[in-house]
């Protein structure tokens, strides 16, 4: 295992669709593997593949090691929603790719999703909680959408801007 780089806005491979796994094999468990190495290291309870550069639809949640409970992770390969509540909640939500900011993002309750774990073997799983929020917000990732795009123009734009300049910094610096 090893930990990748994640990618941070505004870097233009996190507004890409990724493409589908064609088949679950020592490749994809090997990264499925550096994912959650990388997620549990940042620290974070989910990761999308193109979060690490990785353009295929790959997710890796584990919201049970929040508070001391013994890590239980879960991988998704080519995961889909297949059902969300018409109920909605509100969770804060942060990102890995948008280091430091938060911001409360209302979305269904609960959700289906359908999946290829590990092994390559089709899942279904019934989700609610923060559990519900973080698959939701993973699978955003797959289609290249982020979190923030669920807020207000300003708040999004706001943001935007200040990842931009930090993003032309780090440039200048190297540069």
């Amino acid at each position: 295992m090893a930990k990748r780089e994640i990618l941070h806005i505004p870097d233009s491979r996190l507004r890409e669709v990724c493409a589908p796994v064609e088949k679950v094999d020592d490749e994809v468990r090997a990264i499925l593997d550096d994912m959650l190495e990388t997620m549990y290291d940042a620290p974070g309870i989910g990761l999308a593949g193109c979060q690490v550069g990785v353009m295929r639809r790959l997710v890796v949640i584990d919201v049970a090691g929040r508070e001391d409970e013994e890590p239980s992770p879960i991988y998704l390969v080519n995961p889909r929603l297949t059902v969300v509540s018409d109920e909605l909640s509100v969770h804060q939500e942060g990102c890995l790719s948008i280091p430091e900011y938060y911001e409360d993002v209302e979305r269904p309750a609960r959700c289906t999703v359908e999946f290829l774990d590990r092994d390559g073997k089709p899942q279904v799983m019934e989700c609610e909680g923060i559990l519900a929020t973080c698959v939701q917000h993973e699978l955003d990732h797959l289609d290249g959408r982020l979190f923030i795009d669920h807020l207000s123009r300003l708040k999004r734009d706001r943001v935007m801007k200040k990842f931009s300049k930090i993003d032309r910094r780090k440039t200048e610096t190297v540069g």
